[in-house]
């Protein structure tokens, strides 16, 4: 597989080396960074666990180096899954204990049926994160209730949303509005995780899912991105995210091993921006997507690898979305995981 490399490095702050800078929007948008300074041409900011370093990176990855950052990054996914009926023994049956399971809230379903596979996946010894859905959520006291089941599950890692009911179900329109209302019970996880849109959200402006970010931001340890087909788009919203002074790990949304209709189907229902307009647009595209029957996102994968291997985007891994596709999308994760070594072992 050829791995291309970046046609610019991706960087997020310069200052003259040794001294301290003035940053003003950390102490705005993340309560535990204290203090920056600069080192080796890169940014170094205090927290609460100690040292973040973001490196800039002056020197793009050679191929070598992107190949080894993607077997990394593919050795430890995380893989969402959608609660619908059976999800739990699909689990059990295809993935290994060492990947981490995402269960999505289900706008028509709720969030009790993503419960039942929280507390079973757990119980058999997956790491599990569960979706909380600010727009299901009813009031405060439902939003306590939940936080204290999750936790007697076993669960640390807590993914948070708007979600995309129409009308709220109670007090909160967003996930910030959420974030806010938990208050100390966000100390109950080691991690919570917030979305980010390398592509325009299908409702949302930009610019109001910018802003949430930053907004969310101060209250999370990670973002996740949205499914995005182009390595391009990704890479430049990545670059604007730190820009812009952000520096959340960032785990990259790229869909698994998925059935091309339904694939396509999925991409023109949520409104993927960009990917879905090309995805009309190019009705010849469209048909040989359904006569290969399964997308695999190997290429795109491939193409991601010289940002995954930069140190200053601050990638976290892959975030695969499987759409419950979960032996293939595994199968097709393990053969590339062998190929990639097998490749680096030759040379």
């Amino acid at each position: 597989m050829l791995l291309p490399t970046m046609p610019a490095p991706i960087t997020t702050a310069r200052a003259a080396a040794g001294r301290e800078l003035d940053c003003g929007w950390s102490a705005k948008r993340s309560p535990h960074i204290t203090r920056c300074g600069s080192a080796n041409g890169g940014l170094l900011c205090a927290d609460r666990m100690g040292w973040i370093e973001s490196p800039e990176r002056t020197i793009p990855a050679t191929e070598a180096e992107s190949r080894r950052a993607l077997i990394t990054a593919l050795e430890r996914p995380r893989y969402e899954v959608l609660p619908l009926d059976g999800v739990a023994e699909q689990v059990l049956r295809h993935i290994p204990r060492g990947i981490k399971i995402t269960i999505t809230a289900s706008p028509s379903r709720g969030l009790d049926a993503m419960l039942e596979p929280v507390e079973r996946l757990s119980a058999a010894g997956y790491a599990v994160t569960p979706h909380l859905s600010a727009r299901l959520v009813r009031d405060p006291g439902h939003l306590e209730e939940l936080v204290r089941w999750l936790r007697s599950a076993g669960v640390n890692d807590l993914f948070v949303i708007a979600g995309d009911v129409r009308e709220p179900a109670g007090h909160f329109e967003g996930a910030a509005a959420l974030l806010s209302a938990m208050g100390e019970l966000r100390e109950h996880f080691a991690e919570v995780g917030i979305s980010g849109y390398p592509e325009s959200h299908h409702v949302i402006s930009d610019e109001t899912t910018i802003e949430a970010m930053f907004e969310k931001e101060p209250m999370a340890t990670y973002i996740v991105s949205q499914i995005c087909f182009e390595a391009d788009v990704i890479a430049t919203w990545v670059r604007r995210v730190r820009d812009r002074g952000t520096l959340l790990p960032i785990w990259i949304g790229v869909p698994g091993a998925v059935n091309s209709r339904k694939l396509v189907r999925i991409s023109r229902r949520i409104g993927l921006g960009e990917s879905a307009r090309f995805v009309r647009a190019h009705g010849g595209w469209v048909r040989r997507l359904a006569l290969a029957r399964v997308y695999t996102p190997t290429a795109l994968v491939g193409e991601l690898g010289p940002l995954i291997a930069d140190p200053a985007a601050r990638i976290a891994g892959f975030h695969i979305y499987t759409f419950n596709e979960l032996e293939r999308t595994e199968e097709w994760r393990r053969q590339l995981v062998e190929q990639l070594i097998a490749r680096q072992d030759h040379e």
